[in-house]
């Protein structure tokens, strides 16, 4: 859950829903603002501001304040010439439609590219690369958009499974050799319920893929990737943003794992595509001048 949605919760005394509010409503305001003089402006005990932190499940105050201005200003950048839910209209000219799709696919991979953490990303390439297997679980959706990455990666000899039947089996034949790559919107569900604490029993590293905000996988996995989190859970024309997030995210640990090696793995890619891949094509853009041989 967003800390901002928690925030709306009936959790607060009237004391605590004055600076509640008052929060919402200064917003990036607070940050130059100290407990003193937010106290005086709403009329409360400095006291009252450490207890909405408590309350929040935060150690202090500067730590909720961190953590709420990062969401606000999360919220108040990119999406601000489209709506991931509904990116067109009824009355849409079909070009118009085409070119507000171009919008909300590049405002999606802004949104995730600033989501990137560099020590979950560096970690999380290093396991990547030295995992004997590395197996992909989430639900129908999300594993289809993981075949990509399957590809990908066995094209450089790395082994990954997409787990879509007999996933509990999958998790449970796991060892701590194996790399797991949970991918989940909401961070619950039969994912976080089953499947995750078999992996965490057989010391299998997690690598989590989900929204932004506090949900189980994220807070058990070694490694979270954010999806730009815009999306309804089925108020929506499509789960286009959601969709173009977890493929650009793959994208990168793909692509993060071919550079730690990458001579070796553009040289045996090459080889591997030009042993299997017999297209032909007379477009010269597309014609290979170079003979590689295995």
């Amino acid at each position: 859950m967003l800390l901002t949605e928690k925030m709306k919760e009936d959790l607060f005394s009237p004391s605590e829903q004055t600076i509640i509010d008052y929060m919402f409503k200064q917003q990036e305001l607070i940050k130059e603002k100290t407990i003193k003089q937010i106290s005086e402006e709403t009329f409360t005990h400095p006291s009252t501001l450490i207890r909405i932190a408590k309350k929040l499940g935060f150690n202090g105050w500067i730590e909720l304040k961190d953590h709420f201005l990062n969401e606000v200003e999360y919220f108040n950048s990119h999406f601000k010439d489209v709506d991931a839910n509904y990116p067109f209209q009824e009355n849409d000219h079909l070009l118009n439609v085409a070119n507000k799709m171009a919008t909300l696919n590049q405002t999606t991979i802004k949104d995730t590219l600033s989501l990137l953490n560099y020590d979950d990303l560096k970690k999380a390439t290093t396991l990547l690369n030295h995992a004997e297997e590395i197996k992909v679980f989430g639900f129908n959706n999300n594993l289809i958009l993981a075949h990509d990455f399957k590809a990908h990666m066995n094209r450089i000899g790395k082994r990954v499974s997409i787990c879509s039947l007999d996933s509990e089996f999958e998790a449970a034949s796991s060892n701590s050799q194996t790399v797991a790559i949970l991918i989940s919107y909401t961070g619950e569900g039969q994912l976080t319920s089953r499947i995750l604490p078999m992996l965490q029993k057989r010391k299998t590293p997690v690598i989590a893929i989900t929204s932004l905000g506090d949900n189980t996988l994220c807070k058990q996995a070694d490694c979270v990737f954010r999806i730009t989190t815009r999306e309804k859970l089925y108020s929506k024309i499509g789960s286009f943003s959601s969709n173009n997030s977890i493929s650009f995210l793959l994208e990168v640990l793909y692509s993060c794992v071919f550079s730690k090696d990458y001579k070796k793995n553009l040289e045996y890619k090459i080889r591997i595509s030009k042993y299997y891949d017999h297209r032909k094509s007379t477009n010269k853009v597309m014609q290979e001048e170079e003979e590689f041989e295995l």
